[in-house]
């Protein structure tokens, strides 16, 4: 008795995965959603490239070729 019922669930499953790519396929609009968090992110990413350039060893200059 089980097997049939997973069987049938699976077919159904596999059916609407395939026709999911379809290109007629119906589209649900995405969620507008007000990025909560973006002034924080802007000012870590700052504070974090600052500290990052503070970090960062100078470039070793050159020496001067002498003839």
């Amino acid at each position: 008795m089980e097997q049939p019922t997973g069987f049938m669930l699976a077919l159904d499953a596999v059916h609407h995965h395939v026709n999911s790519a379809r290109p007629d396929a119906p589209i649900r609009p995405d969620r507008v959603r007000r990025p909560r968090l973006a002034p924080t992110r802007l000012a870590t990413a700052g504070v974090l490239r600052r500290l990052a350039d503070l970090m960062e060893p100078a470039p070793v200059s050159a020496p001067a070729c002498r003839p």
